[in-house]
């Protein structure tokens, strides 16, 4: 068997006991990066055999690991963090284990993609992910001019030193009004989330320095046409949409905002039918 586990992104308590068991149960552990993940066996006190395997691991690597599969091994295979295969290297065992007739599974746990969706406070209802845009200027581009159009919620992730990059494209490809959530170093110590617009993003990096792993949460283009933000939030009463908000994660303040936004109105009518509502409320209690 094949156990594809998911490790933390960031605190190392942040990974099931389900996992813990399997790395220790299992005869060997495939790794992205070894010294990485001896890191995380080390806090649990693990000792079960490492062997490397990356994006640019040789196919006889592949035919090694392949081969002690249908020896009757279990082994269990981790990225650096994250769940393996979404924006990191596995997918080829998995292939193999398809095509080959050996038995897989996928043990769930931390993962930056619905960590960051769930922090922005952004649309959940739909969304595309995006993992890391292209290198490739042209495909960058084209990729950018297409999320333009899209109408879902869109998570990307980023690295530092291309993260300025990034945000300057989207703004002018998008237009600077596009609200953002700009997520950083994610259950980390020094986590952090900017939630603002495409041009506030630009402007704050000009003058902070980008450090650590980030994730964008982008606004759908249905959330960004004015004449749409109503869309879908005109039969949900307002105490429930700022609630929504709220069980987010957001403040009482911002869940105000964003459902002021979603609805096309200001936050003080936001606020003033929280009043009322809470008057009929007592009224009739």
């Amino acid at each position: 068997m094949l156990y594809i586990c998911a490790t933390p992104i960031g605190n190392l308590k942040d990974i099931t006991l389900r996992v813990l068991d399997t790395l220790r149960e299992v005869d060997l552990i495939a790794a992205e990066d070894t010294r990485h993940t001896r890191i995380l066996l080390s806090a649990y006190d693990i000792h079960t055999p490492l062997e490397s395997f990356h994006e640019h691991s040789s196919p006889e690597k592949a035919d090694m690991l392949m081969g002690k599969l249908h020896e009757g091994l279990d082994i269990a295979y981790v990225s650096d963090a994250g769940e393996p295969l979404i924006s990191d290297p596995g997918a080829v065992l998995v292939s193999r284990c398809i095509e080959e007739g050996i038995p897989f599974t996928s043990l769930p746990g931390a993962s930056a993609l619905p960590d960051a969706l769930i922090m922005s406070g952004m649309e959940t209802e739909r969304f595309v992910f995006e993992g890391f845009l292209p290198r490739d200027k042209k495909a960058f581009r084209e990729a950018v001019k297409r999320l333009g159009s899209e109408p879902g919620t869109v998570v990307i992730y980023e690295a530092p030193h291309r993260l300025k990059k990034t945000l300057a494209a989207l703004s002018d490809g998008l237009g600077g009004h596009r609200r953002i959530a700009i997520c950083r170093e994610l259950t980390k110590k020094y986590e952090e989330v900017i939630r603002t617009d495409l041009a506030g993003a630009s402007s704050y990096y000009e003058e902070n320095e980008p450090r650590g792993e980030y994730v964008l949460v982008l606004e759908g283009a249905r959330g960004a046409d004015p004449e749409d933000r109503g869309s879908g939030y005109d039969t949900l009463p307002v105490p429930e949409h700022v609630k929504m908000y709220e069980e987010q994660g957001l403040s009482r303040m911002e869940a105000m905002k964003a459902a002021a936004k979603d609805r096309g109105v200001r936050k003080s009518d936001i606020y003033k039918e929280l009043l009322r509502r809470g008057e009929n409320d007592t009224k009739g209690s």
